[in-house]
């Protein structure tokens, strides 16, 4: 290039880089940072769920606006799911009028959640028509932006279908929104309906925030039962499945959720609901988690729930986790998660108090409440014990890191999930507050415990359900309420630990300790049951899948030696066709022997033979009786 060319073309790139800059600014401008006062009017959105079977959702929107520059805002930042996660890549269709006129939109270059337009004099409201396009089955999404809808079912995450004004906090923005159903169809929500004609529902118009905070259940076989009779605060169980069988409950289990309410309103005393509904999704053709709410939750599971005993205990404690959420994530919330509008980024610094505080509790609960015994306890509590003994990812990330980069561990890619490490805050975290239990129970002489801090810390302000944050010093003071002791130095040698240890001893000050037998414990093979996969972390340093899928290896483990890694494919076994069986086989085999393990394994097209220098036997967790008090019983007895 010579120099009068190469002149050129500084001058032509510092022209467009003015030009950009000022585009930038413009857009910075148009994204102030959100006011806390009323937004002059109230949105309606329209949702047409008719077409749910085909996983299409037909939304109409009415945005009460005034003329000049208006920037709408998807949301990004979901509450509970950690991330910016809202998927506004299934949002499609989009086509904005004013007075029957299609007005032109941009998306933001730095904010893909934002779209600016320019609205013309004369103009009160934007219309907006789009479509919400569900993922089908199988496509790799977590939370809400997974499948979502069946011919028999539909689940409705509102963030998903509606955009809102910038500049606002979320509270201070109202909307109405209208749902119509496919014929026949019934639904459940904790919006209050404000009228009803043949499959068309209107709500009562509440806040942006609230809405966001409100899904909504729908289906062809659909049950109600009330959890909570006799008292004044109503709590309903909503099921909707796609068999007529699926959604019913036997008398027991009817009696265990109940349990649950009971057994959770006496952990806190008090409650921050009006009303509450669990919304429970039984299907196979949909994603399986659960998301909190504040007077809801949106859970998910396999079709076999109810009719499945291996699978009801597994997934036992996945309604109280939600339920404990209503106090410990909605009411009582991280300050650092706490945002005025669903586009303001949160830090996740005190997710092991959030989700982790919450995972100890719901394990509590269900077997406070009667799904699990003391002995299912015990082994969920083996289980969580050996799987994060055994994580070689402590070596270099502390638990507090987990919480600290859960945007990426959320969304991580696969593979190494043990060196990675992962949202351990809610294994681990289960730990930790065990920790904090049994070492206030230890202190005090058995006169206090974690419940009084959770009567201490969530059971003010009876009813109410406007969010409190807290700090980290908000929970040690509180911890040094019930019971005093240097908790922030406590707390924080096992949150930034590093090295080859687990650091937490919950389960040995609670009177029992962690062994290992060849022999699983029954949670263990309730999960062998479901999940057919085989899981060698404790003996070999691998797990596999049915069809021989390796999905983790121990780094530094007896596998990962003899060079084995994730993703690779194990087609035989000493020789012979493999099975998890005919794994498990060999590893028994090889604890009288010498001879090592000889696996034939495939990496894309390409046969290999690896040999794992193994001799231990399988290992599998359980806890037996160790000295001192049985703390354990004790905090799994139900309250009285």
């Amino acid at each position: 290039m010579n120099r009068h060319a190469l002149r050129s073309s500084l001058i032509a790139a510092a022209v467009v880089g003015a030009l950009s800059l000022s585009v930038a600014h413009a857009q910075d401008a148009r994204r102030a940072a959100p006011v806390d006062t009323p937004y002059d009017g109230t949105l309606m959105v329209n949702v047409d769920l008719t077409d749910a079977p085909k996983r299409m959702f037909r939304v109409q929107e009415t945005i009460p606006v005034k003329p000049g520059e208006v920037t709408l805002l998807y949301p990004e930042w979901i509450p509970g799911e950690h991330a910016p996660s809202g998927p506004i890549q299934n949002v499609a269709g989009l086509v904005i009028t004013a007075n029957g006129k299609q007005l032109a939109w941009r998306r933001d270059l730095r904010d893909m959640y934002a779209i600016h337009l320019d609205v013309p004099q004369g103009v009160g409201q934007l219309d907006l028509s789009f479509q919400f396009l569900s993922p089908a089955p199988g496509e790799d999404s977590l939370f809400g932006a997974s499948a979502s809808s069946t011919p028999n079912l539909v689940d409705v995450e509102f963030n998903q279908v509606a955009f809102y004004p910038a500049g606002y906090y979320s509270r201070q923005v109202k909307i109405q929104p209208t749902v119509q159903l496919p014929a026949g169809w019934k639904f459940g929500s904790a919006m209050e309906v404000a009228s009803q004609s043949g499959s068309t529902v209107q709500f009562k118009p509440l806040t942006f925030n609230n809405l966001v905070d409100s899904p909504l259940i729908a289906g062809e076989h659909f049950n109600r039962v009330d959890l909570a009779p006799g008292v004044k605060v109503p709590v309903y169980l909503n099921v909707v499945g796609d068999g007529a069988k699926d959604v019913k409950l036997t008398d027991k289990q009817l009696e265990q959720q109940r349990a649950v309410v009971t057994q959770t309103n006496l952990l806190f005393g008090a409650h921050h609901y009006e009303h509450y509904d669990f919304l429970l999704t039984l299907s196979d053709h949909t994603g399986h988690f659960g998301l909190e709410h504040h007077q809801s939750s949106d859970d998910r599971l396999p079709a076999d729930f109810f009719t499945n005993d291996d699978m009801h205990t597994l997934a036992a404690s996945l309604m109280p986790h939600e339920f404990v959420h209503s106090w410990n994530g909605k009411f009582r919330r991280p300050a650092d998660l706490w945002t005025p509008n669903f586009n303001v980024k949160m830090q996740d610094d005190l997710l092991w108090v959030y989700e982790g505080l919450t995972d100890y509790w719901c394990s509590v609960l269900t077997a406070r409440a009667g799904l699990w015994s003391p002995e299912q306890f015990r082994d969920t509590m083996a289980d969580i014990a050996s799987q994060m003994s055994e994580r070689t990812g402590r070596a270099w990330r502390s638990l507090q890191d987990t919480a600290d980069a859960a945007p990426l561990t959320y969304y991580g890619g696969g593979g190494w999930s043990n060196w990675r490490r992962g949202t351990d805050f809610y294994p681990e975290g289960q730990l930790l507050w065990l920790d904090v239990d049994t070492k206030i129970r230890e202190l005090s002489g058995g006169k206090h415990s974690l419940d009084d801090f959770a009567h201490a810390f969530y059971g003010m302000d009876n009813g109410s359900y406007v969010t409190r944050t807290y700090t980290f010093d908000d929970v040690v003071n509180t911890l040094n309420q019930v019971q005093p002791f240097d908790w922030a130095s406590f707390l924080r040698e096992r949150l930034d630990y590093t090295g080859p240890n687990l650091p937490e001893h919950g389960i040995e000050r609670g009177g029992w300790k962690l062994v290992y037998t060849d022999q699983p414990n029954a949670q263990t093979k309730a999960m062998e049951g479901i999940r057919h996969g085989a899981d060698f972390a404790a003996s070999l340093g691998l797990s596999a899948s049915k069809s021989g899928n390796i999905y983790d290896v121990q780094w530094n483990g007896p596998a990962f030696k003899a060079g084995l890694v994730p993703g690779l494919v194990i087609v035989a076994v000493d020789g012979k066709d493999y099975s998890p069986d005919a794994l498990k086989d060999a590893v028994t085999a090889a604890k009288t022997g010498s001879a090592p393990i000889e696996l034939l394994v495939k990496n894309v097209d390409v046969y290999n033979t690896v040999k794992i220098d193994y001799h231990g036997g399988l290992r599998y967790p359980h806890l037996v009786r160790a000295d001192g008090k049985d703390l354990l019983g004790a905090i799994a007895t139900a309250r009285r």
